[in-house]
């Protein structure tokens, strides 16, 4: 007597290879992430899957007890807070994690996919701002579930995610400053093209409006998250008698260059300038001064997207994103302007 799931599976999959005009063997070749099928006929296979709505049954025997984590960089501070958030739910759960750096921030290389449909991992963390849609469709067929950390900005309404509330961060970052008297106030926040660089720059936007200030296009700086951008624009930004009185950089590490390019011009901190970073990376409060920052819960998001991963499937939460509130942790980088 067989079983009603593998006998419909079965009848799906059969159905599948019918209408692509394969084998069976091929159709089993395309959902194990095989090499040795035509690119046409892959494509062709996915798509009926995806028609057909065909979800691989979950095999727990056949699994690897191994959650795997796709990052495009792994040089930052803030991936390894993430790591140790993910680490620490999968010990819970006597699993072990896999680190991946491939791709952009945007995507993983296409090489890695085969891999991890052959590894069959628990689930795929992804550290990424999108997914291309023939990765969620295989991964999906495959039955290995994914959560994207989104540190980002706003990720596909289909896939899970979790996040942290960036325009708010932005916002109470900025009016930190203004509250401080600070009006010549500048930014140099992250990539133009990360949906989280563009709010934080918008929570800046409204701070400084709802003080009643102009917004001048000079201090409004578009980084890339790392120390030396954060030194570059600084030195630029602090060359002249019309530089800014404080500065927010969108993360720690630009933060960092921005201390350093004030010392290089002879400029004390907090009472010649003011600096606010993004993050609250375990490093910000051993700067010189202690850095006053935004603390971004990065171990608690990554906690929460492998939570996710491994919480057994619910229709209701296919497609949950949940975003963690950010606050402000003020130490010694931040004083109130000293009027001439």
């Amino acid at each position: 007597m067989h079983d009603d799931h593998e006998t419909s599976g079965r009848v799906t999959l059969a159905t599948v290879a019918k209408e692509a005009g394969v084998s069976m063997p091929t159709v089993s070749k395309v959902l194990n992430g095989r090499s040795d099928v035509s690119r046409t006929t892959r494509a062709k296979v996915e798509r009926l899957l995806d028609v057909h709505g065909y979800r691989r049954r979950a095999q727990p025997a056949s699994r690897s007890p191994l959650i795997e984590v796709v990052f495009h960089e792994l040089e930052s501070v803030w991936a390894m807070e993430l790591i140790r958030g993910v680490e620490s739910v999968a010990k819970e759960n006597r699993a072990t994690v896999a680190l991946t750096e491939s791709g952009t921030r945007h995507a993983p290389a296409p090489e890695w996919l085969p891999g991890v449909l052959q590894r069959r991992p628990l689930g795929v963390v992804l550290v990424l701002s999108t997914l291309p849609e023939d990765i969620k469709r295989q991964l999906r067929a495959a039955a290995i579930p994914l959560v994207v950390i989104d540190p980002a900005g706003d990720p596909d309404p289909d896939v899970p995610s979790v996040g942290s509330a960036n325009w708010a961060g932005g916002l109470a970052a900025t009016r930190h400053l203004t509250d401080l008297g600070h009006e010549r106030v500048a930014i140099i926040t992250g990539p133009e093209d990360m949906l989280c660089s563009l709010a934080r720059l918008d929570g800046y936007r409204s701070a400084m409006a709802m003080a009643g200030l102009e917004t001048d296009p000079r201090l409004m700086r578009f980084g890339d998250f790392h120390v030396q951008s954060g030194f570059a624009h600084a030195m630029d930004l602090l060359n002249g008698p019309d530089r800014p009185t404080a500065i927010f950089a969108g993360s720690d590490l630009q933060a960092l260059g921005v201390l350093e390019a004030a010392r290089v011009r002879g400029l004390r901190v907090p009472e010649d300038l003011s600096v606010v970073g993004y993050d609250d990376v375990p490093l910000a409060q051993w700067s010189s001064p202690p850095l006053t920052t935004v603390h971004q819960p990065l171990r608690r998001m990554a906690e929460e997207a492998t939570r996710m991963l491994l919480r057994p499937d619910d229709p209701g939460t296919a497609a949950q994103r949940i975003e963690l509130a950010t606050h402000l942790v003020v130490r010694q980088s931040t004083a109130r302007l000293q009027r001439a």
